[in-house]
């Protein structure tokens, strides 16, 4: 007996996949939509040999009304979780349009479409990036947002928005922000991981390629920044962490458990690792040495962030079960798959 039927937005994505694995192993249905703009087909085949299960993914672009009015008129959902959004902060420096009408309008033609449905139980990924160069670390949900530092991490805090003041007058309609971190990794199976089909711009998958010869070698922006090592500090979670707090918090929304709407939780591991101290992570399991220099300040880039994710364990039960080295082993065992 499925516990409901569930859209994927951003489906076939890095988080998306991991996601749409874990639902269907927690008992759910799962439909994905997904224009692969920056994702593959061939994904679903290594979804299907996790679960044994043939998603149908809906090849859309979501930020187009007519084609997510047509999606929801073919399914009635219990829900959404919505991944689907360009994500590259430096690309959204040169491409700001872009950003806001991709990001938003396909976070309000979702919010209509389960509106109309008369429902609701909305799971949107935001962003830590929400925090810009936060006041205090770690950060908790109490944490003021700052300016963005990216045309990428304003879309966040406008989609947010939109959700607070939407949910204010439709006191029916609940919703969950989730701000990640940074998620890294692959699915212990070795069957997907990250996977775009744009060039990779994660800290994570730049050092896996540059460890396979994919790529010649990286650059560290900045190693003049007030921390332990003078490279920029992050807090890095497992993608299958990640994946089963989506599963948790929808599991949360359809209970009606949340007690403020819409409710908020941060997701990352708890723990700061600069730059450096990642690739000596990778440089240790994988027994290569990394080809990397240090260039200048990327734009866009905050010093340092990372969660306080106390409140996620107490109200979802979301326990992380991965550390760097199981991050960086599985990011590799995937990259050597490749």
């Amino acid at each position: 007996m499925s516990k409901g039927k569930i859209l994927v937005t951003g489906g076939t994505g890095y988080i998306g996949s991991h996601t749409v694995v874990d639902l269907i192993e927690n008992g759910f249905e799962v439909v994905s939509a997904d224009n692969y703009h920056n994702s593959k087909a061939s994904v679903l085949d290594g979804i299907e040999a996790i679960t044994g299960v043939r998603v149908v993914n809906h090849n859309i672009d979501l930020a187009d009304q007519a084609a997510t009015e047509k999606l929801f008129a073919s399914h009635k959902f219990d829900g959404a979780i919505h991944f689907a959004a360009y994500k590259a902060v430096g690309e959204s420096v040169d491409k700001p349009l872009e950003y806001f009408r991709n990001n938003l309008n396909s976070l309000i033609n979702v919010i209509d479409g389960l509106r109309k449905q008369g429902n609701s139980n909305l799971v949107f990924s935001s962003s830590c990036s929400v925090y810009g160069n936060a006041d205090e670390l770690p950060v908790t949900e109490h944490t003021p947002r700052k300016d963005a530092e990216s045309p990428y991490a304003r879309t966040k805090q406008v989609g947010e928005d939109i959700l607070y003041d939407f949910c204010a007058k439709h006191k029916d309609f609940s919703a969950i922000l989730l701000r990640y971190f940074n998620p890294a990794g692959a699915h212990p199976s070795g069957k997907i991981g990250e996977d775009a089909s744009n060039a990779a711009s994660n800290l994570v998958p730049v050092i896996t390629e540059v460890g396979a010869g994919k790529r010649e070698k990286m650059t560290v922006f900045g190693d003049d920044y007030d921390t332990r090592d003078g490279s920029c500090v992050r807090d890095y979670i497992h993608v299958s962490d990640l994946a089963h707090a989506h599963t948790l918090a929808l599991e949360y929304l359809i209970g009606g458990k949340a007690s403020e709407n819409p409710a908020l939780f941060n997701l990352g591991i708890g723990e700061g690792l600069t730059v450096l101290e990642v690739i000596e992570a990778f440089e240790k399991v994988s027994g290569r040495k990394l080809n990397y220099e240090i260039g200048p300040r990327r734009p866009g880039d905050v010093i340092a962030v990372f969660a306080d994710r106390s409140k996620a364990t107490n109200e979802l039960g979301w326990q992380p079960k991965y550390g760097v080295e199981e991050i960086m082993r599985t990011a590799w065992n995937w990259e050597e798959k490749r």
